[in-house]
């Protein structure tokens, strides 16, 4: 069974979403770890190294997704966990903006897979099954 680590980045304390999320991850068969809110960088790498993971996956809905994502990659890297596939979604950026310029933003940071306010739990599934190769 594929392990994900999951959580809410940074100060964020928006946890229903991630309930939700963290369900519908385990209803479709995953090992789910999820760190719940307020979560630290550090937080998830040693999760993620703990648990042998085989993804991260990161929310943040206050807007202040960019500030506390920054660097995810390289204390992965770090951690000798570098190539571990990341995602992240939510409401990332403070305010109305483009969600294809967010995507580049988080992509260029290193995540894998980015997702828009509203996504539907089944689409982040099959690109995870995609990506794990299931």
């Amino acid at each position: 069974m594929k392990t994900l680590v999951m959580g809410v980045i940074g100060s964020d304390v928006h946890a229903v979403g991630n309930k939700i999320l963290a369900h519908a991850f385990k209803e479709a068969g995953y090992n789910v770890v999820n760190l719940g809110v307020m979560v630290s960088q550090d937080e998830f790498v040693k999760a993620a190294v703990e648990t042998n993971a085989d993804m991260i996956l990161v929310s943040s809905l206050y807007g202040h997704g960019e500030l506390d994502c920054q660097g995810l990659r390289e204390k992965c890297i770090e951690a000798g966990i570098g190539k571990i596939p990341m995602y992240c979604g939510g409401n990332l950026v403070v305010g109305k903006a483009d969600f294809a310029e967010t995507e580049k933003t988080f992509k260029a940071m290193g995540f894998d897979r980015v997702y828009a306010p509203g996504t539907m739990p089944d689409v982040t599934i099959a690109d995870i099954r995609k990506d794990l190769g299931e």
